[in-house]
């Protein structure tokens, strides 16, 4: 199959996005199908480039409007889709990301071209603001002319079908996936003390909750054996450096900036805990990639996310400093009471019986004498259930769990998420969809104008364009786009 990758978002910018349009293609590119990402132009990288496995990327000469996203015209960029489609003899039209107004206008432009189009949404919108309710306006309308939907999540595939009365069956879960071989562990990076090391890693931004984390780091000012190493660049880093003045903490508290993701694993791995204080998410690749590291990871109980790892590799809580806060000390008690034991016993990334018979010991031993930790409030605190099943609260004893070795967290990983598994069931979507008929005019206008007849106009206005645009250049004088050979794995 020809495939062709849409979105705003792709390398050189960062993000789970990014992430999931290059991983996907280079699966698909393994298992022999044709793969070119279309995406708009990012400063001087522009015209067309190859990047690994010979993935030919087309950085479109569009101006960025806002937030990476380009202005929605939905009909200016006709004439330059039309062409790269055709020239490319795309078949699947694949954008990403309800943010993209690339990737539905991409997906009209295929739908009137006859193509097959398929669109995954990365995110969780809500219903109460004017923004809120703009987006879903146009993804109702966007989702109206697509063959079929995917989501990152099925809390992400409920909130997609309410928002943008979409069918239940026209509607896939597949999830994100990590290169569990990139993200491995390495315990030997961790302070050789007692010291626990907290590590962000996320935009720096209203919606991922760092006005949260800004309330959390006062409160371990008193606690001199713990750190925070904290990833990323946004408009909330202001915010963050002013509480770090303010609490004196500039030596405890580590804000790196924006890295690139290759490198992201170098700072994972220095940490024992990864802490997530997200108000929105479907899924959230970082806390995947932060246990494939071997971290424990505190997260808040949002979206997708409590769909996403087992309990024995994360605490959830309330989108609450109070509740958050708990769930750290828990993973702090835990990691005391561990990491002593696996510095000691660890052999090839597994504790030998005898250590772990002393860990179990000392377990009972601390629980009996009654730690003199404060006492959270543990009602708030969820250990995740295994997939498919609702979480229990957590009771007294799950401070007294035992911490996962690293290397069984990256297995762990490795068996639950693979991009392989991802691109093959992707191909059964797309499979699915070449099965199908092409939507005719009538049929785009009539679903257009059941769920949003404002957007009619726009759309008759791209037909009739594209009418021109083949009458002035035919497909038959389209000059198909050579494709380089790869060789053969």
């Amino acid at each position: 199959m020809r495939i062709c990758m849409v979105s705003d978002f792709f390398y050189p910018s960062i993000g789970g996005v990014e992430e999931h349009v290059y991983n996907l293609s280079q699966k698909l590119l393994d298992q022999g199908h044709k793969v070119v990402v279309l995406t708009h132009a990012y400063g001087d990288c522009n015209g067309v480039r190859y990047v690994t496995n010979y993935l030919k990327v087309y950085y479109l000469p569009i101006k960025v409007c806002y937030n990476q996203c380009i202005l929605p015209t939905a009909v200016c960029n006709v004439p330059l889709l039309r062409a790269v489609l055709l020239r490319e003899r795309i078949e699947v039209v694949h954008g990403h990301s309800a943010f993209s107004a690339l990737a539905h206008e991409a997906l009209m432009v295929g739908s009137l071209l006859g193509l097959k189009t398929v669109f995954t949404d990365h995110s969780l919108f809500g219903f109460a603001d004017l923004s809120a309710a703009l987006t879903n306006n146009l993804l109702e309308v966007n989702l109206s002319m697509v063959n079929h939907a995917i989501c990152v999540s099925h809390i992400g595939k409920e909130n997609t079908v309410l928002r943008a009365r979409v069918a239940k069956h026209r509607v896939s879960v597949i999830p994100n996936a990590v290169d569990t071989a990139l993200f491995t562990p390495d315990p030997s990076q961790r302070p050789s003390d007692e010291t626990i090391i907290f590590v962000v890693a996320s935009r720096l931004v209203y919606r991922k909750g760092i006005d949260l984390l800004a309330g959390l780091i006062p409160r371990f000012k008193n606690m001199p054996n713990t750190k925070f190493i904290i990833v990323g660049d946004g408009p909330k880093r202001d915010l963050l450096e002013e509480i770090r003045e303010k609490t004196n903490m500039q030596e405890r508290v580590e804000i790196v900036g924006a890295v690139e993701h290759a490198r992201v694993r170098d700072v994972l791995v220095r940490g024992h805990i990864f802490l997530n204080t997200s108000l929105t998410e479907a899924y959230c690749m970082a806390i995947v990639e932060a246990a494939s590291c071997g971290l424990q990871v505190v997260s808040t109980s949002v979206g997708g996310i409590p769909e996403v790892l087992p309990k024995s590799l994360i605490l959830l809580a309330e989108p609450d400093i109070d509740a958050i806060y708990a769930a750290m000390l828990v993973a702090i008690e835990r990691h005391k009471l561990n990491i002593p034991l696996m510095n000691a016993g660890m052999t090839n990334g597994h504790l030998d019986q005898h250590v772990e018979s002393q860990s179990k010991r000392r377990r009972r031993k601390v629980k009996a004498k009654q730690t003199t930790i404060p006492s959270p409030n543990l009602s708030t605190i969820t250990p995740q259930a295994p997939c498919g099943r609702s979480a229990e609260p957590a009771d007294e004893s799950s401070q007294f769990e035992p911490v996962l070795c690293p290397h069984r967290c990256n297995e762990l990983v490795e068996t639950l998420y693979n991009w392989d598994d991802v691109a093959h069931r992707t191909v059964r979507v797309y499979e699915r969809v070449i099965q199908e008929r092409s939507f005719s005019i009538s049929e785009l206008i009539a679903a257009v104008y059941q769920h949003g007849s404002w957007f009619l106009v726009f759309l008759v206005v791209a037909h009739f364009l594209m009418r021109l645009l083949e009458v002035w250049r035919p497909r038959s004088r389209v000059e198909p786009a050579r494709d380089l050979k790869t060789s053969t794995k």
